[in-house]
């Protein structure tokens, strides 16, 4: 079930690279961008995450977290995550729940599709974005980032 701008934003808790638990409640008052992607590693997830550091930090000078979610574990997303140098976190969503939650697990692939979700201050989606497993653009992503 795909999730609209003005829902409530599902929550949940997953644990990071750094191996904190990260509880989307706990986040209310903060801005959350949630990028839904397949595989640490992979080509075109690694382009999309460098793109994240490289070309959108003003996500978070804006005051949002910034959150990378796929189904690998936090062992994989620190070694990758280091590698690549991002400045964002990676959550670990090993069984698909918050992505089947977020309208964005593909069974037959067993990951996630892309999908990229602003959450506003209260707590509600302000963009949701579904791109499959296409790439996707997030140019205009700050804009609903308030």
């Amino acid at each position: 079930m795909a999730l609209e701008a003005g829902q409530q934003a599902p929550d949940f808790t997953l644990v990071d690279d750094e191996n904190n638990k990260v509880t989307l409640s706990e986040l209310k008052g903060t801005p959350v961008v949630l990028m839904f992607y397949p595989f640490d590693f992979s080509g075109t997830c690694t382009a999309e995450n460098c793109e994240i550091r490289d070309n959108f930090g003003g996500w978070q000078a804006k005051g949002a977290k910034v959150y990378g979610v796929s189904r690998d574990s936090r062992f994989s997303h620190a070694v990758w995550k280091e590698r690549e140098h991002f400045t964002h976190g990676l959550l670990a969503d090993l069984k698909g729940e918050v992505a089947t939650q977020y309208g964005c697990w593909n069974e037959a692939a067993a990951s996630a599709d892309r999908a990229t979700f602003v959450i506003d201050r209260e707590g509600k989606i302000a963009l949701a974005m579904y791109n499959g497993r296409d790439k996707r653009d997030h140019s205009n992503v700050e804009d609903f980032i308030k």
